[in-house]
């Protein structure tokens, strides 16, 4: 309750600039309500919606199998597999760290199955800039198809810890061999 009640007009009625300002925030508000859900529907910047229960033990079998059937090398103690295209690719995100070093090659396309070990983390594909959420408990399922070659760089970016700014793990695409 104020301690003296304001005039009759207190405020200032809008001058037409105001006007031309709130009458611009009102028609770009209709555009992006209309906007929006059209292209949700038929835009191509949908995440993926393939999502699975699984426990931490049964996704770690899962990764540790295809590690053992196709790797190649390693890389700072940390295991590089070339997996099948016809099969799922497993990288597992835990404190702090992406594994294994995948190697695709480009044009084919690949089921990329991530999953936490432990808590939150954020899938983020460098510089090609795809983000997705890995939760522990679940297995999300991303379909890719790389178009260029080179050296990406995985990034956590969802706060995970004191170790978080160095979870950083690599996925190499390679021209096909022929």
């Amino acid at each position: 309750m104020a301690i003296y009640e304001p005039e009759r007009v207190w405020w200032n009625p809008l001058s037409k600039d105001e006007r031309i300002w709130v009458a611009l925030a009102l028609i770009w508000m209709l555009v992006s309500f209309i906007f929006m859900p059209i292209y949700h529907l038929v835009g191509a910047q949908n995440p993926p919606a393939e999502t699975y229960a699984v426990s931490a033990g049964d996704f770690d079998k899962l990764v540790e199998g295809m590690v053992e059937k196709y790797k190649v090398g390693e890389e700072n103690g940390i295991p590089v597999v070339r997996p099948s295209a016809d099969e799922p690719v497993y990288i597992r995100a835990s404190m702090w760290q992406w594994y294994p070093i995948v190697e695709l090659e480009k044009g084919k396309t690949y089921r990329l199955n991530l999953s936490s070990m432990d808590i939150q983390h954020g899938f983020s594909l460098q510089p090609i800039n795809i983000n997705l959420m890995v939760f522990p408990g679940y297995d999300y399922v991303a379909k890719i198809t790389p178009t260029t070659t080179g050296e990406f760089h995985i990034i956590c970016n969802e706060f995970c810890g004191v170790g978080h700014h160095m979870m950083v793990g690599k996925l190499y695409v390679k021209e096909p061999a022929k």
